[in-house]
């Protein structure tokens, strides 16, 4: 009996926490940039169910397998492009991306699901590459962020929404020259000359992250990288399929009529679960103070 008080329990807490998940979705929904979540949960391992005595001339007699709960293993980023609209600020911008990859064994272009992600006859997972701003913490740190809501502070630094340092392909802050109606940078990130219509030199920081899911979120939009080698980063070049758009936005990634059945669907379960603890906990009482007494 208690076994299925355990498990009530743990599906309880499973629940709660894919509602929380969905919960901020739904949060962030006019929040530039922001890639919803999404949650995985698995089993717990399966445990060998028998029985004890019984027959003398067999020990151990096996009923079968039996799982005991669920648990929450872990929390997916959908890194797939959020619609783009326009704000007509010049100090907006928008990565639009469709990052293609070959296959190894074909060498025709991958066909990602809406999840970006592809699993080959073999059962080998690929993720679709992403691009995204590079800018840097108060600490010194790379981090990266599709939320291009960009600002110039008083000494003309380029900020991230987050107060960031915006980077460029030096490895160097981005200072902008002049009032921020005369910033202008082309669809590769190269930042003009109004008066001339001239390069600068100076070309805004994409990097392309071929393994997205190595990425770890930090809040506000921001991901930070542990091991770039093990993510593939690298910045963009001419023949990828990538292009900064200014005065454009890019909304977040959030299905609103997804999230809200899911988190329709968490509550009821969270609902259905606390049912079967109340069950347990009347049928405990019982019991102990009727069967107890006899």
């Amino acid at each position: 009996m208690l076994r299925g008080l355990y498990t009530a329990a743990a599906g309880m807490v499973t629940q709660q926490r894919r509602h929380d998940t969905v919960t901020q979705n739904i949060a962030n929904i006019n929040t530039p940039g922001y890639k919803q979540v999404n949650t995985a949960a698995r089993s717990f391992p399966e445990a060998l169910v028998s029985i004890q005595g019984g027959d003398p001339n067999i020990s151990n007699r096996k009923l079968g397998k039996l799982n005991t709960g669920v648990f929450m293993e872990e929390s997916l980023s959908m890194f797939l492009q959020g619609d783009v609209t326009q704000s007509d600020k010049p100090t907006d911008f928008a990565i639009v991306s469709n990052l293609q990859t070959n296959d190894p064994a074909t060498g025709q272009p991958i066909a990602f699901d809406d999840n970006g992600k592809y699993v080959d006859d073999e059962g080998n997972i690929m993720y679709q590459s992403q691009a995204f701003f590079t800018v840097q913490d108060n600490e010194g740190q790379t981090r990266y962020t599709s939320n291009g809501s960009f600002t110039v502070n008083a000494v003309g630094q380029l900020l991230s929404s987050t107060g960031f340092l915006v980077m460029d392909n030096n490895n160097q802050p981005i200072i902008v020259d002049g009032t921020v109606e005369q910033l202008k940078i082309d669809g590769q990130g190269r930042m003009m000359n109004t008066a001339t219509g001239e390069e600068t030199g100076v070309t805004l920081a994409i990097s392309v992250v071929n393994k997205p899911y190595e990425m770890v979120r930090e809040g506000n939009g921001v991901y930070r990288i542990d091991n770039l080698e093990a993510a593939d980063v690298r910045l963009i070049a001419a023949e990828d399929n990538v292009a900064v758009r200014q005065g454009y936005l890019e909304r977040s990634n959030v299905d609103s009529a997804q999230s809200m059945v899911e988190m329709n669907l968490a509550a009821r379960a969270y609902e259905a679960n606390q049912k079967v603890i109340q069950f347990y906990d009347r049928s405990l009482e019982k019991a102990v103070n009727e069967i107890g007494r006899v």
